[in-house]
Protein backbone atom coordinates (compact mmCIF):
# COMPACT_ATOMS: atom_id res chain seq x y z
CA UNK A 1 0.00 0.00 0.00
CA UNK A 2 2.85 2.40 0.82
CA UNK A 3 4.39 1.81 -2.58
CA UNK A 4 1.10 2.49 -4.35
CA UNK A 5 0.55 5.69 -2.41
CA UNK A 6 4.09 6.81 -3.22
CA UNK A 7 3.51 6.00 -6.90
CA UNK A 8 0.32 8.07 -6.94
CA UNK A 9 2.02 10.99 -5.21
CA UNK A 10 5.05 10.97 -7.51
CA UNK A 11 3.55 10.05 -10.89
CA UNK A 12 -0.16 10.96 -10.50
CA UNK A 13 -1.09 7.70 -12.17
CA UNK A 14 -2.51 4.43 -10.91
CA UNK A 15 -3.81 1.39 -12.72
CA UNK A 16 -7.41 0.38 -12.11
CA UNK A 17 -6.37 -2.60 -10.00
CA UNK A 18 -4.09 -0.40 -7.90
CA UNK A 19 -6.91 2.05 -7.22
CA UNK A 20 -9.18 -0.81 -6.23
CA UNK A 21 -6.55 -2.15 -3.82
CA UNK A 22 -6.20 1.26 -2.14
CA UNK A 23 -9.96 1.73 -1.89
CA UNK A 24 -10.47 -1.73 -0.42
CA UNK A 25 -7.77 -1.44 2.23
CA UNK A 26 -9.22 0.08 5.41
CA UNK A 27 -5.91 0.91 7.04
CA UNK A 28 -4.48 3.52 4.70
CA UNK A 29 -6.81 6.53 4.88
CA UNK A 30 -4.42 8.65 6.94
CA UNK A 31 -1.50 7.93 4.62
CA UNK A 32 -3.54 8.66 1.49
CA UNK A 33 -4.90 11.87 3.04
CA UNK A 34 -1.41 13.03 3.99
CA UNK A 35 -0.11 12.34 0.49
CA UNK A 36 -3.06 14.20 -1.05
CA UNK A 37 -2.40 17.13 1.29
CA UNK A 38 1.24 17.30 0.16
CA UNK A 39 0.19 17.19 -3.50
CA UNK A 40 -2.41 19.89 -2.87
CA UNK A 41 0.26 22.09 -1.25
CA UNK A 42 2.70 21.54 -4.12
CA UNK A 43 0.32 22.11 -7.01
CA UNK A 44 -2.39 24.55 -5.81
CA UNK A 45 -0.86 26.04 -2.68
CA UNK A 46 -2.31 26.79 0.73
CA UNK A 47 -5.03 29.17 -0.39
CA UNK A 48 -8.67 28.11 -0.12
CA UNK A 49 -11.00 29.53 -2.74
CA UNK A 50 -14.42 30.60 -1.52
CA UNK A 51 -17.43 30.38 -3.86
CA UNK A 52 -20.71 32.05 -2.91
CA UNK A 53 -23.49 29.49 -3.37
CA UNK A 54 -26.93 30.77 -4.36
CA UNK A 55 -29.61 28.06 -4.50
CA UNK A 56 -32.09 29.96 -6.64
CA UNK A 57 -34.75 27.31 -7.38
CA UNK A 58 -35.70 23.92 -6.00
CA UNK A 59 -38.05 23.00 -8.85
CA UNK A 60 -36.78 20.00 -10.82
CA UNK A 61 -38.15 18.06 -13.77
CA UNK A 62 -36.12 14.98 -12.89
CA UNK A 63 -36.97 12.20 -10.47
CA UNK A 64 -33.60 11.03 -9.12
CA UNK A 65 -34.16 8.42 -6.43
CA UNK A 66 -31.66 9.91 -3.95
CA UNK A 67 -32.52 13.61 -4.21
CA UNK A 68 -34.97 15.52 -2.05
CA UNK A 69 -35.71 17.91 -4.94
CA UNK A 70 -37.04 15.06 -7.08
CA UNK A 71 -40.16 15.84 -9.08
CA UNK A 72 -42.41 13.42 -7.16
CA UNK A 73 -41.54 14.74 -3.70
CA UNK A 74 -44.88 16.38 -2.88
CA UNK A 75 -43.84 17.19 0.70
CA UNK A 76 -41.30 19.80 -0.40
CA UNK A 77 -42.22 23.48 -0.42
CA UNK A 78 -41.11 24.76 -3.80
CA UNK A 79 -39.59 28.16 -4.50
CA UNK A 80 -37.74 30.08 -7.16
CA UNK A 81 -36.00 33.42 -6.81
CA UNK A 82 -36.52 36.15 -9.39
CA UNK A 83 -33.71 37.84 -11.30
CA UNK A 84 -33.48 40.81 -8.95
CA UNK A 85 -33.31 38.62 -5.85
CA UNK A 86 -30.56 36.51 -7.41
CA UNK A 87 -28.57 39.60 -8.37
CA UNK A 88 -28.99 41.18 -4.96
CA UNK A 89 -27.61 38.07 -3.26
CA UNK A 90 -24.70 38.00 -5.69
CA UNK A 91 -24.01 41.68 -5.17
CA UNK A 92 -23.97 41.23 -1.39
CA UNK A 93 -21.62 38.27 -1.68
CA UNK A 94 -19.18 40.22 -3.86
CA UNK A 95 -19.35 43.72 -2.36
CA UNK A 96 -20.04 43.00 1.30
CA UNK A 97 -18.52 39.56 1.81
CA UNK A 98 -15.60 39.94 -0.58
CA UNK A 99 -16.21 36.66 -2.43
CA UNK A 100 -14.76 36.25 -5.91
CA UNK A 101 -17.00 33.57 -7.43
CA UNK A 102 -20.77 33.18 -7.59
CA UNK A 103 -22.23 29.67 -7.95
CA UNK A 104 -25.81 29.57 -9.20
CA UNK A 105 -27.36 26.20 -8.40
CA UNK A 106 -30.86 24.86 -8.94
CA UNK A 107 -32.85 21.81 -9.84
CA UNK A 108 -33.51 21.38 -13.54
CA UNK A 109 -36.13 24.13 -13.55
CA UNK A 110 -37.47 24.68 -17.05
CA UNK A 111 -38.81 28.11 -16.05
CA UNK A 112 -35.27 29.45 -16.39
CA UNK A 113 -34.88 29.07 -20.13
CA UNK A 114 -31.74 30.08 -22.01
CA UNK A 115 -32.74 33.72 -22.43
CA UNK A 116 -33.57 34.13 -18.74
CA UNK A 117 -30.33 32.47 -17.63
CA UNK A 118 -28.22 34.54 -20.02
CA UNK A 119 -29.82 37.74 -18.74
CA UNK A 120 -28.98 36.71 -15.16
CA UNK A 121 -25.42 35.79 -16.13
CA UNK A 122 -24.82 39.10 -17.89
CA UNK A 123 -26.12 41.07 -14.94
CA UNK A 124 -24.00 39.21 -12.40
CA UNK A 125 -20.88 39.57 -14.56
CA UNK A 126 -21.12 43.35 -14.14
CA UNK A 127 -19.89 42.67 -10.58
CA UNK A 128 -16.47 41.55 -11.90
CA UNK A 129 -16.84 38.06 -10.49
CA UNK A 130 -16.30 34.55 -11.77
CA UNK A 131 -19.54 32.66 -12.37
CA UNK A 132 -20.30 28.96 -12.05
CA UNK A 133 -23.58 27.36 -13.09
CA UNK A 134 -24.94 24.10 -11.70
CA UNK A 135 -28.31 23.75 -13.39
CA UNK A 136 -28.26 20.37 -15.11
CA UNK A 137 -28.28 18.97 -18.61
CA UNK A 138 -28.58 21.47 -21.45
CA UNK A 139 -28.00 21.49 -25.20
CA UNK A 140 -24.63 22.29 -26.73
CA UNK A 141 -26.13 25.53 -28.03
CA UNK A 142 -27.27 26.54 -24.56
CA UNK A 143 -23.83 25.92 -23.05
CA UNK A 144 -22.35 28.07 -25.82
CA UNK A 145 -24.87 30.82 -25.08
CA UNK A 146 -24.00 30.69 -21.38
CA UNK A 147 -20.33 31.08 -22.27
CA UNK A 148 -21.02 34.05 -24.51
CA UNK A 149 -23.04 35.65 -21.70
CA UNK A 150 -20.09 35.23 -19.32
CA UNK A 151 -20.34 31.80 -17.67
CA UNK A 152 -16.89 30.61 -16.57
CA UNK A 153 -17.54 27.19 -15.04
CA UNK A 154 -20.25 24.54 -15.11
CA UNK A 155 -20.73 21.79 -12.56
CA UNK A 156 -22.48 18.63 -13.77
CA UNK A 157 -21.79 15.61 -11.60
CA UNK A 158 -21.65 12.28 -13.39
CA UNK A 159 -22.77 10.76 -10.03
CA UNK A 160 -21.52 7.30 -11.06
CA UNK A 161 -19.77 5.81 -14.08
CA UNK A 162 -21.73 2.59 -13.61
CA UNK A 163 -24.30 3.09 -16.37
CA UNK A 164 -26.77 0.54 -15.02
CA UNK A 165 -26.58 2.07 -11.56
CA UNK A 166 -26.97 5.59 -12.96
CA UNK A 167 -30.07 4.72 -14.93
CA UNK A 168 -31.54 2.78 -11.99
CA UNK A 169 -31.35 5.78 -9.68
CA UNK A 170 -31.87 8.48 -12.33
CA UNK A 171 -35.00 7.13 -14.07
CA UNK A 172 -35.72 8.55 -17.48
CA UNK A 173 -32.17 9.85 -17.84
CA UNK A 174 -29.30 8.60 -19.99
CA UNK A 175 -25.71 8.15 -18.87
CA UNK A 176 -24.52 8.71 -22.43
CA UNK A 177 -26.43 12.00 -22.53
CA UNK A 178 -24.79 13.03 -19.25
CA UNK A 179 -21.37 12.22 -20.66
CA UNK A 180 -22.12 14.15 -23.85
CA UNK A 181 -23.10 17.21 -21.83
CA UNK A 182 -19.66 17.22 -20.20
CA UNK A 183 -18.07 17.17 -23.65
CA UNK A 184 -20.36 19.99 -24.80
CA UNK A 185 -19.41 22.09 -21.77
CA UNK A 186 -15.72 21.67 -22.63
CA UNK A 187 -16.37 22.47 -26.29
CA UNK A 188 -18.10 25.69 -25.26
CA UNK A 189 -14.90 26.84 -23.56
CA UNK A 190 -16.26 26.53 -20.02
CA UNK A 191 -14.33 24.96 -17.15
CA UNK A 192 -15.74 21.47 -16.55
CA UNK A 193 -16.84 20.38 -13.11
CA UNK A 194 -18.12 16.92 -12.27
CA UNK A 195 -18.16 14.54 -9.32
CA UNK A 196 -19.67 11.43 -7.84
CA UNK A 197 -21.90 10.17 -5.08
CA UNK A 198 -20.31 7.62 -2.75
CA UNK A 199 -22.53 4.99 -1.16
CA UNK A 200 -25.34 4.33 -3.61
CA UNK A 201 -26.92 0.92 -2.92
CA UNK A 202 -25.27 -1.58 -5.24
CA UNK A 203 -22.24 0.61 -5.90
CA UNK A 204 -18.97 -1.31 -5.92
CA UNK A 205 -15.40 -0.38 -5.11
CA UNK A 206 -14.61 -1.13 -8.73
CA UNK A 207 -17.08 1.48 -9.94
CA UNK A 208 -15.59 4.08 -7.57
CA UNK A 209 -12.18 3.36 -9.07
CA UNK A 210 -13.75 3.85 -12.50
CA UNK A 211 -15.16 7.19 -11.34
CA UNK A 212 -11.69 8.46 -10.43
CA UNK A 213 -10.22 7.26 -13.71
CA UNK A 214 -13.12 8.89 -15.56
CA UNK A 215 -12.31 12.25 -13.95
CA UNK A 216 -8.74 11.89 -15.14
CA UNK A 217 -9.83 10.78 -18.60
CA UNK A 218 -11.96 13.87 -19.15
CA UNK A 219 -9.31 16.08 -17.47
CA UNK A 220 -11.94 17.70 -15.27
CA UNK A 221 -11.15 21.15 -13.88
CA UNK A 222 -13.05 20.65 -10.64
CA UNK A 223 -14.47 17.62 -8.88
CA UNK A 224 -17.02 17.49 -6.06
CA UNK A 225 -17.33 14.27 -4.08
CA UNK A 226 -19.74 13.51 -1.29
CA UNK A 227 -21.31 10.59 0.54
CA UNK A 228 -24.91 9.55 -0.02
CA UNK A 229 -27.13 10.98 2.70
CA UNK A 230 -30.48 9.26 2.61
CA UNK A 231 -33.56 11.48 2.30
CA UNK A 232 -36.76 10.17 3.94
CA UNK A 233 -38.97 11.41 1.11
CA UNK A 234 -37.22 9.47 -1.65
CA UNK A 235 -37.27 5.81 -2.81
CA UNK A 236 -33.95 5.27 -1.01
CA UNK A 237 -35.42 6.17 2.38
CA UNK A 238 -34.60 2.74 3.81
CA UNK A 239 -31.01 2.66 2.60
CA UNK A 240 -27.88 3.35 4.63
CA UNK A 241 -25.88 6.55 4.37
CA UNK A 242 -22.61 6.42 2.50
CA UNK A 243 -19.44 6.15 4.55
CA UNK A 244 -17.64 9.40 5.26
CA UNK A 245 -14.23 7.72 5.31
CA UNK A 246 -14.73 6.13 1.90
CA UNK A 247 -15.90 9.42 0.38
CA UNK A 248 -12.85 11.13 1.87
CA UNK A 249 -10.57 8.48 0.38
CA UNK A 250 -12.14 8.84 -3.07
CA UNK A 251 -11.61 12.61 -2.83
CA UNK A 252 -7.97 12.23 -1.72
CA UNK A 253 -7.18 9.75 -4.50
CA UNK A 254 -8.76 12.15 -6.99
CA UNK A 255 -6.35 14.83 -5.78
CA UNK A 256 -3.40 12.46 -6.21
CA UNK A 257 -4.33 11.67 -9.80
CA UNK A 258 -5.45 15.20 -10.75
CA UNK A 259 -3.05 17.35 -8.75
CA UNK A 260 -3.82 20.81 -10.15
CA UNK A 261 -7.63 20.80 -10.16
CA UNK A 262 -10.06 22.48 -7.75
CA UNK A 263 -11.72 20.19 -5.21
CA UNK A 264 -14.37 21.44 -2.76
CA UNK A 265 -14.78 20.32 0.81
CA UNK A 266 -18.48 19.58 0.35
CA UNK A 267 -21.28 20.25 2.80
CA UNK A 268 -22.23 16.58 2.64
CA UNK A 269 -18.88 15.78 4.26
CA UNK A 270 -19.71 18.18 7.08
CA UNK A 271 -23.20 16.78 7.47
CA UNK A 272 -21.95 13.25 8.14
CA UNK A 273 -18.99 14.27 10.31
CA UNK A 274 -18.79 17.39 12.55
CA UNK A 275 -15.23 18.04 11.35
CA UNK A 276 -15.90 16.81 7.82
CA UNK A 277 -14.89 19.94 5.93
CA UNK A 278 -11.74 20.38 8.02
CA UNK A 279 -10.72 16.79 7.33
CA UNK A 280 -11.44 17.31 3.64
CA UNK A 281 -9.18 20.38 3.64
CA UNK A 282 -6.48 18.17 5.14
CA UNK A 283 -6.98 15.51 2.45
CA UNK A 284 -6.65 17.53 -0.73
CA UNK A 285 -9.57 19.97 -0.87
CA UNK A 286 -8.94 23.63 -1.71
CA UNK A 287 -12.45 25.08 -2.18
CA UNK A 288 -15.38 25.79 0.14
CA UNK A 289 -18.73 27.17 -1.00
CA UNK A 290 -20.36 29.32 1.70
CA UNK A 291 -24.12 29.35 1.25
CA UNK A 292 -25.47 32.89 0.79
CA UNK A 293 -29.05 31.86 -0.02
CA UNK A 294 -31.57 33.57 2.26
CA UNK A 295 -32.27 31.32 5.24
CA UNK A 296 -36.03 31.48 4.58
CA UNK A 297 -35.41 29.56 1.33
CA UNK A 298 -32.31 27.58 2.25
CA UNK A 299 -34.30 25.13 4.35
CA UNK A 300 -36.25 24.09 1.24
CA UNK A 301 -33.19 23.32 -0.89
CA UNK A 302 -33.02 19.93 0.72
CA UNK A 303 -31.01 17.63 -1.53
CA UNK A 304 -30.53 15.59 1.64
CA UNK A 305 -31.60 16.16 5.26
CA UNK A 306 -29.48 17.82 7.93
CA UNK A 307 -27.41 20.05 5.64
CA UNK A 308 -24.87 21.95 7.70
CA UNK A 309 -25.40 25.72 8.15
CA UNK A 310 -29.01 25.55 6.95
CA UNK A 311 -30.15 28.08 9.53
CA UNK A 312 -27.05 30.29 9.45
CA UNK A 313 -27.08 33.74 7.91
CA UNK A 314 -24.67 34.33 5.03
CA UNK A 315 -22.32 36.25 7.31
CA UNK A 316 -22.42 33.56 10.01
CA UNK A 317 -21.75 30.91 7.37
CA UNK A 318 -18.74 32.86 6.12
CA UNK A 319 -17.38 33.36 9.64
CA UNK A 320 -17.69 29.64 10.28
CA UNK A 321 -15.85 28.83 7.06
CA UNK A 322 -13.06 31.30 7.84
CA UNK A 323 -12.56 29.70 11.25
CA UNK A 324 -12.23 26.24 9.68
CA UNK A 325 -9.66 27.48 7.20
CA UNK A 326 -7.48 29.21 9.77
CA UNK A 327 -7.74 26.22 12.13
CA UNK A 328 -5.69 24.15 9.68
CA UNK A 329 -3.16 26.87 8.93
CA UNK A 330 -4.57 27.79 5.53
CA UNK A 331 -5.51 31.18 4.12
CA UNK A 332 -8.29 32.53 1.91
CA UNK A 333 -7.44 33.17 -1.74
CA UNK A 334 -7.88 36.66 -3.13
CA UNK A 335 -8.28 35.68 -6.78
CA UNK A 336 -11.13 34.13 -8.76
CA UNK A 337 -9.77 30.62 -8.47
CA UNK A 338 -9.52 29.41 -12.03
CA UNK A 339 -7.61 26.19 -12.55
CA UNK A 340 -3.93 26.91 -12.99
CA UNK A 341 -2.66 24.06 -15.08
CA UNK A 342 0.73 22.75 -14.02
CA UNK A 343 2.76 20.51 -16.28
CA UNK A 344 3.07 16.96 -15.05
CA UNK A 345 3.03 13.55 -16.67
CA UNK A 346 -0.67 13.08 -17.43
Amino acid sequence: MKELIAKAEQTHTLLRGELIALLEDDGNLDAISAAADRVRHKFVGDEVHLRALIEFSNFCKNNCCYCGLRRDNKKLTRYRLNENMIFNLAEYAVKQMGLKTIVLQSGEDMFFDCDKMCAIIRKIKTLDTALTLSIGEKTAEEYQAYKQAGCDRFLLRIETTDKALYERYDPGMSWERRRQCLEDIRSAGIEVGSGCLVGLPGQTIESLADDILFFKQIDADMIGIGPLIVHPDTPLKGAKNGKFELALKVMALTRLLLPDINIPATTAMETLAPDGQVRALQAGANVIMPNVTLTEYRQYYELYPGKSSTNYSADKTLADVRAKITSVGRCIADDKGFRKRVFYCR
